[in-house]
């Protein structure tokens, strides 16, 4: 029977060290992360996926492209804010001449207090067009208010003497400015002749109702969404840029968490508690490593990344696929004592996945603990067996009766 049971155990002992046997684990081993990174396999039900190991370059990249409002959309910058005139809204014309005698002055008008007219408020129709006596039907929508006095005295000039145009926005309806969500109060205002800001218009509405490290604002202008978190915009003023007519400004309150699985003291969701959150604050928040489970090298944080920062990286996974965003997983090795500089450094997202694999020696022990289990559950009936035996040749008298274990 030794001999049985030793032949069975040599069998199953290196299948088990070698393959860990669909041993229980909190997830993927350190190898296989590595080993199957960027392979496009010929299953379609497996995601391809890029590794990527932290370096100092890595880190860099990965702290400048942080969510913020600067850069993304188009016209950010104050240079190019403009009040347009559009459908709707309401114009004041007064227009002048040098002398009486003109087109809009007889000779009589010399008794007035001066040589001009305010003609009754014009409404820019829904083509965009205001009608100006003398110069007829002009087109309003998309100009400025400069750019609509030029248009009249450009019209004027040969039958007015010396005419000279102002006009003035009596009610502006299509300039608008629309600051929405998780604010004090919901406002749309018109946008003003001096430049805001997002904190401005934020200001207009009360403020944001939540904490601000958990409260992001996202600016919609001409079709184009770009989000970042509240905090950007008051601890990095690049990020309040200019609002222009017709953004809409939301506020919403979503607390950024991360996941924290594998061999970490505590696992589960945790808060940021903060707007912005490096990879050591993350361990921490999770008590740290198990130190008779973890292996420090193998920290791997899932990510779907934005396209935008491997073409940075000038990385091959920028084109694994043809998609905005691209699975990767970045590697740290905190067995080096310089991993902790870039785990300090490296940013944390909303809804990233922290994994810590196991060590191999977690690996082993667990293989030769089922292995004890496996003999335990082949040597228990052998010895009920005996023991049953041994009993009854008590009972019948025949105390001599000895039976070696075999």
């Amino acid at each position: 029977m030794r001999l049985v049971r030793a032949g069975f155990l040599a069998v199953l002992l290196p299948g088990l060290l070698l393959a860990g046997c669909g041993l229980p684990t909190t997830g993927p081993r350190g190898e296989a992360v590595e080993r199957e990174a960027a392979v496009v396999r010929e299953d379609d039900s497996k995601l391809p996926y890029c590794l990527i190991p932290a370096t100092p370059e890595v880190v860099s990249v990965a702290h400048q492209h942080q969510p913020r409002l600067s850069g993304a959309l188009t016209g950010a910058r104050q240079r190019d804010y403009r009040v347009r005139i559009g459908p709707g809204d309401l114009l004041s014309i007064t227009i002048f001449e040098a002398a009486a005698g003109g087109l809009f002055f007889p000779a009589e008008g010399a008794l007035r207090q001066g040589n001009y007219i305010v003609l009754p408020n014009q409404v820019v129709d829904d083509s965009g067009s205001i009608t100006v006596p003398y110069a007829g039907t002009l087109r309003a929508a998309g100009l400025t208010v400069r750019q609509i006095q030029t248009a009249i005295v450009d019209r004027l000039k040969a039958r007015a003497l010396e005419p000279q145009v102002i006009v003035t926005i009596v009610d502006q309806r299509a300039s608008m400015i629309s600051v929405l969500g998780d604010v004090t109060r919901t406002v749309r205002y018109p946008a003003s002749g001096a430049p805001e800001r997002v904190l401005d218009a934020v200001t207009r509405a009360g403020g944001p109702r939540s904490p601000g490290h958990e409260t992001w604002v996202l600016l919609e202008r001409n079709g184009k969404i770009d989000v970042a978190p509240f905090e950007a915009l008051v601890y990095e003023p690049q990020n309040n840029i200019v609002v222009h007519p017709e953004d809409t400004i939301y506020l919403f309150r979503e607390p950024q968490t991360f996941t924290a699985m594998g061999a970490f003291v505590r696992q589960g969701q945790f808060p940021f508690e903060s707007w912005k959150l490096n990879l050591v604050e993350a361990l921490g928040k999770a008590n740290g490593l198990v130190d008779v489970q973890a292996e420090p090298r193998w920290v791997f944080i899932y990510r779907s990344e934005r396209k935008s920062v491997l073409e940075k990286l000038d990385h091959k996974c920028a084109h694994l696929l043809d998609t905005p965003f691209i699975p990767v997983i970045y590697e740290f090795n905190l067995r080096d004592p310089a991993g902790y500089f870039l785990a300090s450094k490296f940013p944390m997202r909303n809804k990233d996945v922290v994994f810590v694999a196991n060590a191999r020696s977690v690996e082993t022990t667990k293989a030769l603990t089922y292995i004890r289990t496996i003999n335990g559950t082949i040597q228990d009936p052998l010895q009920t067996a005996i023991s049953a035996y041994t009993l009854k040749g008590l009972i019948n008298g025949t105390a001599s009766t000895v039976i070696a274990s075999p």
